[in-house]
């Protein structure tokens, strides 16, 4: 195919051909210009030397190509901005709610039980659970029977074993899982307060700031109460 004045045929297109300092910025195509020229590459082609079918094919597919990324773009900051909304939506409804997540420090508040669970893999004979202050001190001890895989819940009401209240504040809990004679740790949730939530930047998770403990990724919490 012979060379083409691509000036000549913007001219004869009535379009104004594009400067070296005006020229769509870096020299980029529109849809429109870019089908103008490839109308007039057919017309003005050298009847002794048409275009190769893989040529014009080649030429049609980088067009469709830069066409298509520029829809996708479009498609995901539209799904960002979604994303974005959802994110801020679940903010809304999670302070002052109650989360279980992965923690062996459990929150006593007057007046109120300390909550968690302990997970199995596998079922269980039995389960044992022991909860120590702050000092390490053994204050209360809970022997569940027979369990199935999958969460299991515990509930302790802040007495210790003679019946005595014990104040408020952070208590470690930690579970002994029996499979006959085997002793294995269980992995401990607790429940906690949400008190703010900070939203994710970057496609980044939520972040709850929740009582008594570090902060969390919202992919870290099990259940909402």
């Amino acid at each position: 195919m012979s060379d083409i004045d691509t000036n000549s045929i913007y001219t004869q297109l009535g379009l104004n051909p594009p400067t070296d300092t005006d020229s769509k910025e870096n020299d980029e195509l529109g849809q429109a210009e870019f089908l103008a020229l490839m109308t007039a590459q057919l017309q003005y082609q050298d009847p002794l030397k048409p275009m190769e079918n893989g040529d014009f094919l080649g030429q049609m597919a980088q067009f469709g190509t830069v066409s298509g990324i520029s829809d996708l773009n479009t498609t995901i900051n539209t799904m960002s901005a979604s994303f974005q909304s959802n994110q801020a939506l679940q903010a809304s409804t999670l302070v002052g709610r109650r989360v279980l997540v992965p923690s062996q420090t459990g929150i006593l508040n007057d007046g109120a039980s300390l909550m968690g669970s302990v997970e199995l893999a596998q079922p269980a004979s039995k389960i044992v659970i022991t909860i120590k202050n702050a000092a390490g001190q053994l204050v209360n001890r809970q022997e569940l029977g027979l369990q199935q895989a999958g969460l299991v819940d515990f509930e302790w009401n802040g007495l210790d074993a003679d019946g005595n209240s014990l104040p408020g504040g952070q208590y470690q809990i930690a579970a002994e899982v029996y499979r006959g004679t085997e002793v294995s740790s269980g992995s401990m949730f607790t429940v906690v307060d949400v008190e703010s939530v900070t939203l994710g930047v970057g496609g980044q998770d939520l972040t709850l700031s929740v009582s008594g403990l570090d902060d969390i990724d919202m992919n870290q919490v099990r259940k909402i109460m």
